[in-house]
């Protein structure tokens, strides 16, 4: 039983479901009164836990192999599960996330459920070695993390500049993490491979440059308060200070991941003050 918690990585699907009351709570506040029905809320945590469960166990199933070098002790390298029943149990996750879906308000969130699994699919399976593409589907995959979490409540336009803040930044951080691992992904065609890590450098300039120019939106067009726009800020300086650390992969993404961080904390304190 450890082995099979480990192997859908409770944390991550905690965190991965945490943007369903994050948009909650950035639409309606802390006025419980103003909120929807709370089993919503609750049915879409565990659609988007159970989505993620089944992501975490096919990457372990498709990265078994390279797993008995660089990381025997986890569950299917280790022997504790076997490839087949890891598939197999991955397969259930996908199937309670699509079924549980169709109680959701809405047709929207079934749709994107579909499309996420298809999403997450072709990237463990084929879109993972290919570089820029895979890091475009995990952009993705993150940025409808909240197109999700907006739809069960039919609320899309704040959810949707959220989710292409979160994609830009998203972007940003795994090219870094492929300059970052250069060395080790010789079975992977990446972006620095292909352009080099100066040419990559100004790809990730690019994208996290563009979200922190997109990040005043809520605030020009009256979705969020002044709050955000004053706490956004600091996720904006965050975001240039990761820029001038590129040469430094390791030390950028944290920096990026921080900035991502306050960005949500960004839209809270703007739902909520």
């Amino acid at each position: 039983m450890t082995a099979l918690v480990k192997l859908m990585r409770p944390l991550n699907c905690f965190l991965a479901s945490i943007s369903v009351p994050i948009v909650l709570v950035t639409l309606y506040g802390l006025d419980t009164s103003l909120w929807p029905s709370l089993v919503t809320t609750l049915l879409g945590m565990i659609v988007v836990s159970s989505f993620t469960a089944g992501g975490n166990i096919l990457n372990d199933y498709i990265d078994r192999k390279v797993d008995r070098i660089n990381h025997p002790n986890r569950p299917i390298p280790s022997g504790k599960i076997s490839p087949k029943n890891a598939l197999i149990l991955s397969g259930i996750m996908f199937i309670v996330s699509l079924l549980l879906s169709l109680f959701l308000p809405h047709t929207l969130p079934k749709l994107i459920v579909v499309f996420a699994s298809i999403l997450m699919i072709s990237y463990e399976v084929k879109l993972k070695k290919m570089g820029l593409s895979g890091n475009i589907t995990i952009a993705t995959l993150t940025g409808l993390l909240f197109v999700f979490s907006g739809s069960i409540y039919g609320e899309l336009m704040l959810p949707l500049i959220l989710a292409l803040l979160a994609g830009l930044a998203t972007l940003g951080r795994e090219i870094t993490k492929d300059i970052q691992d250069m060395k080790g992904d010789l079975d992977r065609n990446t972006l620095p491979m292909k352009i080099g890590k100066s040419g990559s450098r100004k790809v990730i300039s690019i994208s996290i440059i563009t979200a922190v120019v997109l990040s005043p939106i809520p605030y020009i067009y009256s979705l969020l308060p002044l709050s955000y726009l004053i706490t956004v800020i600091f996720a904006d300086i965050i975001f240039i200070y990761s820029i001038n650390l590129l040469r430094e992969p390791r030390r950028a993404q944290r920096f990026i991941k921080m900035a991502m961080g306050v960005s949500l904390i960004a839209f809270l304190v703007g739902g909520i003050i």
